[in-house]
């Protein structure tokens, strides 16, 4: 199957495309985000990777062509390591992530990536013979470690990184500030939020809904372009954001503790089994 095929993209206006992978039918497809400046494109998470996401962006003619003798820069920004939204970063020359997750994608490790693809998420496997259970993020070298306050600057906009864990322990927001448009990666999305994960940590969490709600009473988003599901506005955002905070409560740790114990044993069995 070809770049082509598998993904596909939907223009929203001003330089900013949203790509899914067709075929990977699960919960957990990540939306893609591409945006293009005066200067340099910034792809914002990279799927799964079982097909070349720049090949697509090429193939579909999404890329402005360079204007230099060289390409034009292009840069995979991971909100986090998780396998849905890192497994395509083997493909880019420029990766950014969080440093808190560079050592992470930097040894391929599966366990902190949370990989877990069953078969029949795949509704059409990508090359004859491909099997979910071999499935892996490979290592991957980042070659920017970004920090909370860094600027990604794409000439005619510029993306200020937010260090928001609790999902994970590097997870990132980036703000477009003069647009008022928040992509906010995994820290929050139209659906349950995640927290019992390995490296989640409920506290952070708490401290990174309460930045959220700061951002909606200062007015300063106005569109969420998140990691999964729908897009949405600020309204939305603070109540996902306030419904956390207000549940995040002694039995909710409880809980969470013991889902993450599970989730931990089975994610370590799994990837022994993969490895072996």
């Amino acid at each position: 199957m070809s770049a082509l095929e598998w993904f596909a993209h939907k223009p929203l206006g001003d330089g900013i495309f949203w790509i899914q992978e067709r075929f990977y039918e699960s919960g957990n497809r990540a939306n893609i985000w591409l945006v293009r400046g005066s200067q340099r494109d910034v792809v914002i998470d990279a799927g799964l990777g079982l097909r070349s996401l720049p090949d697509y962006l090429r193939d579909a003619g999404l890329l402005p062509p360079a204007e230099g003798p060289g390409p034009r820069p292009l840069l995979a920004v991971a909100t986090h390591v998780h396998f849905d939204h890192s497994g395509g970063l083997q493909h880019f020359e420029e990766v950014a992530v969080h440093s808190a997750e560079a050592a992470a994608l930097l040894r391929g490790d599966n366990y902190e990536a949370v990989t877990w693809l069953w078969e029949r998420e795949v509704a059409r496997p990508p090359r004859p013979g491909w099997r979910a259970r071999q499935f892996r993020v490979p290592p991957v070298r980042p070659t920017r470690l970004l920090q909370e306050g860094d600027v990604i600057s794409l000439g005619d906009r510029q993306l200020t990184v937010m260090h928001m864990p609790g999902h994970s322990r590097g997870s990132i927001c980036l703000h477009d500030k003069d647009r008022k448009i928040l992509f906010s990666g995994d820290v929050v999305y139209d659906g349950s939020m995640i927290d019992w994960l390995p490296y989640s940590r409920v506290s952070d969490y708490v401290a990174s809904c309460q930045r959220l709600m700061e951002l909606v009473d200062r007015g300063l988003v106005e569109k969420v372009l998140p990691g999964h599901f729908n897009i949405f506005g600020a309204e939305r955002l603070y109540r996902l954001a306030s419904n956390y905070i207000a549940q995040a409560g002694v039995c909710h740790k409880v809980s969470t503790c013991a889902m993450r114990s599970l989730a931990s044993i089975a994610l370590r069995i799994t990837n022994s089994r993969v490895t072996s």
